[in-house]
């Protein structure tokens, strides 16, 4: 087991996030919150524009704006969301923004926590926190668009809150962990010490506290959700995982490996350069992909371009190898030598295996607006040192892996005693794409299943937390073929509050206009039920 010590700093930064969890009871008692829920709600909230003059005692934050924002009837379409993904109407509420920790770093660079959150006129009681993405360092609209359907949190109520994670950057840029405070920001400290501050200015501003807290993030996010659940137990009652980046030096490596397999077989320039996507011609994708679904797609009770018995999906490119000379329905040998490598995930001269196996789907090979597909991770470029990479030592980079402090700092996929999230109430519902060509679906499956073992078995895990897969979907969204909007907000609530747990959502997604299907709790998958508009969720049923 990875060796999880934190900095000294971090013990004391827990003991002082339960004494600041304290503090919002106790700031909202002494802003006369306390005679009682009902008329708790009738105490108006503060002037926005008065939130900039607030000091709020214990919260750390220094708020520099307070704007009032009117309500928008074009929905989150309004604030850059792709027109029509979200249909219900922003509300009027108060923008605010504010620093943590500011500071000057090496360089002469600012760093610290940079914040906004969304106020809503009409709050619901709820808090909801947004998780990152890649390495941070921009701040996100705080409306909780993520697996929330086609309603973001602010639409519904909730106050919405959102950070940078302690730096800021034009693009993926990683310079900033040369401050130490921002790169432990970025591993750890960033979650609690907004979440924190952000429950005593939320409780400020209405008068009365929040009655329920709420975290959602993929990739980045999938990784801080995880964190907050494994080491700041009390500080969520409900969860959303998507597609964490819980190793990531253990997923770029099986990136590089799967790389360095295409670009073996890929073609060349005339001036030897290693044409990128070359491996695989257009038309050879497309026939994996088709074959993918000859062999799965029925599985699951219909053939409808989509595979949702992921678990009974077993597909060996060696079915089309070709007998003899490449032809355009078959790959020849090194073709399907290099996908079986690389599908298979990177394992150790000794058999270990250093990172999971990828699925094949139907979306390994999109090549549309986002991020490409599987099938097409390659690169380009001189084929010489520090160029593409055609081998892999895999002991070598396995023990850089660990040797990083970041890696350790950040690695949630070891720990899985969730006994005090668990006591407290605390639900998670995890989800991932199968076709997500950066972090692998069966990874997470992987965490569930240890997840599972070590809290008392499938049945038990499934009291406190739930996995949904999403078949054809890229990372934490997008793909050609794909039902990539749910709720998984909605049911999550249900779950915290009213103790329903999710057997199923509904899933829809614009590349599949007027189609639903029920994403089914892992292990059970939405299969036909032989009869009923196959374009409708109704016709389809749970089964394992």
């Amino acid at each position: 087991m990875m060796d999880l010590k934190w900095p000294a700093r971090a013990g004391a930064l827990v003991h002082g996030l339960m004494q600041k969890i304290g503090i919002a009871a106790v700031a909202a008692l002494l802003l006369g919150a306390t005679a009682g829920r009902a008329e708790a709600e009738t105490i108006a909230p503060r002037p926005c524009a008065s939130m900039v003059r607030q000091k709020i005692p214990g919260s750390g934050m220094t708020i520099s704006k307070a704007e009032a924002i009117p309500a928008a009837a074009a929905g989150v379409a309004a604030a850059g969301a792709a027109p029509g993904r979200f249909a219900a109407p922003l509300p009027a509420y108060c923008r605010i923004e504010g620093a943590i920790g500011a500071h000057t770093g090496p360089g002469g660079k600012p760093y610290g926590l940079t914040v906004a959150i969304a106020l809503p006129l009409d709050w619901n009681g709820r808090l909801l926190v947004q998780g990152g993405g890649g390495l941070n360092g921009s701040l996100k609209p705080p409306l909780g668009t993520l697996a929330a359907g086609d309603r973001s949190a602010l639409s519904r109520g909730f106050a919405v809150v959102s950070t940078d994670g302690g730096h800021r950057a034009l693009g993926p840029d990683p310079s900033f962990m040369a401050d130490q405070q921002a790169a432990l920001d970025f591993a750890f400290n960033a979650v609690p010490t907004v979440t924190s501050a952000a429950k005593l200015v939320v409780a400020s501003f209405y008068r009365r506290p929040i009655h329920h807290s709420y975290f959602a993030g993929c990739s980045t996010g999938g990784r801080e959700s995880m964190e907050a659940a494994e080491r700041y137990p009390s500080l969520f009652d409900g969860i959303i995982t998507g597609a964490p980046a819980m190793r990531g030096g253990n997923s770029n490596l099986a990136l590089k490996w799967a790389a360095a397999a295409f670009n073996r077989i890929g073609a060349r320039d005339h001036d030897g350069r290693l044409i990128p996507g070359s491996a695989f011609s257009a038309d050879d994708r497309h026939l994996i992909v088709q074959s993918v679904l000859r062999a799965c797609d029925a599985l699951d009770g219909l053939e409808d371009g989509m595979i949702f018995n992921i678990g009974a999906c077993k597909f060996d490119p060696v079915v089309i190898a070709c007998k003899g000379a490449k032809a355009a329905d078959c790959l020849d040998a090194g073709q399907v030598e290099a996908l079986r490598t690389a599908f298979n995930g990177p394992v150790s001269p000794s058999g270990r295996r250093v990172y999971s196996s990828f699925p094949f789907d139907t979306g390994i090979a999109f090549d549309g607006k986002g991020i490409p597909g599987f099938l097409l991770n390659s690169t380009g470029g001189p084929v010489a040192a520090g160029g593409p990479p055609l081998n892999v030592d895999i002991e070598a980079d396995e023990a850089a892996i660990y040797a990083s402090p970041m890696q350790q700092l950040t690695d949630t996929y070891n720990w899985t005693n969730l006994s005090t999230f668990v006591a407290h109430g605390g639900k998670q519902l995890f989800y991932h794409g199968v076709s997500d060509p950066w972090f692998s679906a069966l990874s997470t499956i992987d965490y569930y299943r240890r997840l599972a073992t070590d809290n008392g078995g499938e049945e038990k895990v499934l009291d406190f937390a739930r996995l949904f897969l999403v078949p054809g979907m890229g990372h934490c969204d997008g793909g050609d073929a794909t039902l990539d909007q749910f709720d998984l907000l909605g049911a999550l609530v249900d779950w915290v509050e009213q103790g329903k747990a999710p057997q199923s959502v509904i899933a829809t997604g614009e590349s599949l206009p007027g189609r639903s299907r029920p994403l089914c709790a892992w292990p059970a998958h939405a299969h036909y039920k032989g009869a009923g508009d196959i374009n409708a969720a109704a016709s389809f049923e749970c089964r394992k």
